[in-house]
């Protein structure tokens, strides 16, 4: 499943990725997980895929995407890629340092 998310203001890499990665995953159900899959949910494999903008790939952290998934091992991948688009402002309070809006792609494939 793929999906994408963006931080309009904040340039958190990490918030967009959280949202590309919910993105992917939101819509799905596997309810037969526990009679298809050894060891059930526990026995998942995720591989996430994530484009992230090389400017802002620095602060991604691993750490909190991996909540977004309630189950399952997962491994991270992270590739260059995502955008950065103008937000057409910059402002303080909210976190701007700049105008970018920073956008995140994640491909998401369950294995076991």
């Amino acid at each position: 499943e793929c999906g994408w998310g963006n931080d309009s203001h904040g340039q958190n890499s990490t918030k967009a990725a959280v949202r590309a990665c919910r993105n992917a995953i939101e819509f799905n159900s596997i309810p037969s997980v526990q009679r298809l899959v050894p060891e059930g949910y526990d026995g998942l494999k995720l591989d996430v895929l994530l484009a992230v903008p090389p400017k802002y790939r620095d602060s991604l952290d691993l750490t909190k995407i991996q909540e977004v998934f309630p189950y399952g091992s997962i491994r991270f991948q992270i590739q260059d890629g995502g955008m950065i688009a103008p937000s057409g402002i910059a402002i303080e309070r909210l976190g701007d340092s700049n105008e970018d809006m920073v956008v995140v792609c994640a491909a998401v494939t369950v294995g076991y």
